[in-house]
């Protein structure tokens, strides 16, 4: 019987981890996830893996922070990496070729903009620091993101849905849904939450038209409309994505 997967990721938030969670359900594929189904556990297993004294085993070196994927003997870790691992084993990938960079880049580029640099509008500074002790600084990065690089990086995916390699249909590559567009709907999802009022209105302007429906598309896939529904889907909180009302834009 082949292993289940096992997500070890920190309970009580979305985060990387969601990313990951939108493979595994889009593939529908059985998976644990302690930070779910146990937060405590969830916690000490996260602990267990990035302490200090963790230095790996024979198969595996030890992982610098989570997402992490346990598959069996495998232990891996990086949000873009397991995305990788997950999807090619389930389809939402090829295997080889250009298409797998192509998809990739994608999948980075959304990552880079609305998962990192989101995370960074609320802690510009440094992350061991609280929000209140950068508040200035965040306000400052903030309106910066709102004004240039959200819209930059929603008009770079609305140009790659022009394009030819896109295909027929709403989906960024070769007309058939991969992770990248996972990726994509989980990014501006948290992006609407932390900046409800910016994203309104880019949405309003009509000059991302295309990548509104791709997001629309996404919610609308069975296994992803059945999981946004369920419980297994956590609550937006303190993690990547926040929202501060102070540093949305009317």
């Amino acid at each position: 019987m082949p292993h289940a997967y096992e997500l070890i990721y920190w309970p009580g938030i979305p985060g990387r981890g969601e990313f990951i969670r939108l493979v595994l359900e889009q593939a529908g594929v059985p998976y644990t996830d302690q930070g779910v189904t146990s937060p405590d556990d969830g916690v000490q297993a996260v602990l267990g893996q990035i302490s200090a004294t963790n230095i790996g085993d024979a198969a595996n070196p030890p992982p610098f922070a989570p997402p992490i994927l346990r598959h069996g003997d495998l232990l891996i870790s990086q949000t873009p990496n397991i995305l990788q691992y997950l999807a090619t084993r389930h389809g939402l990938a090829p295997a080889d070729g250009p298409g797998l960079y192509h998809i990739n880049g994608l999948a980075l580029v959304a990552l880079d903009g609305l998962s990192n640099e989101a995370h960074d509008t609320h802690h510009p500074v440094a992350t061991e620091l609280y929000y209140e002790d950068q508040k200035e600084e965040s306000k400052k990065r903030a309106k910066s993101y709102i004004d240039n690089r959200l819209p930059k990086f929603l008009g770079y995916f609305e140009r790659v849905l022009q394009g030819p390699k896109s295909g027929e249909g709403p989906w960024l590559y070769g007309g058939s849904l991969t992770y990248a567009d996972l990726v994509l709907f989980q990014g501006l999802d948290g992006v609407k939450h932390a900046f409800p009022k910016a994203v309104e209105k880019l949405e309003k302007s009509g000059k991302y038209d295309r990548v509104f429906k791709l997001y629309n598309a996404v919610k609308e896939q069975p296994n992803i409309k059945k999981y946004l529904e369920s419980d297994r889907r956590q609550k937006y909180g303190l993690g990547i994505w926040r929202q501060y009302p102070e540093l949305d834009a009317e």
